[in-house]
């Protein structure tokens, strides 16, 4: 199964999206948050983001989405960080944080490649919210 990484500057953001998500996926679904600092604050860890990839890892692939700027950055760094082998199955989406956390978890707990968990999560971007 694909596992999917939340990462957010705020461990309460990237708490209630996993909880969402977690929702409309199930609870086999693998999905990790990891937001704020060790301490608590607001920022991101390229070492928890690193744990929470490897905790995720189910063999057949993580995507994980981030919020802002900075988050993306530390992503990066996490991937350098880890087993090479590991960070080629490690894809960071293009994607709106709720919209594509909630379209990639019910798309991996359908059992979809990792690909399309990916596909799923980036198509989010296009999603209209008014008509």
């Amino acid at each position: 199964m694909v596992g999917i990484v939340i990462v957010s500057h705020s461990s309460k953001i990237a708490e209630g999206v996993k909880d969402l998500a977690g929702q409309m996926a199930g609870e086999d679904q693998p999905i990790i948050a990891v937001g704020g600092t060790e301490t608590g604050e607001i920022g991101t860890d390229p070492i928890r983001i690193q744990a929470a990839i490897e905790e995720a890892n189910q063999g057949e692939g993580v995507v994980v989405l981030a919020d802002l700027g900075s988050a993306v950055l530390s992503v990066g760094l996490a991937k350098e960080m880890m087993d090479p082998d590991l960070a080629k199955t490690v894809y960071l989406a293009n994607a709106p944080l709720v919209e594509g956390t909630v379209g990639a978890a019910v798309e991996a707990a359908a059992g979809s490649s990792v690909e399309d968990v990916l596909q799923t999560a980036q198509e989010a971007r296009a999603m209209e919210k008014i008509e």
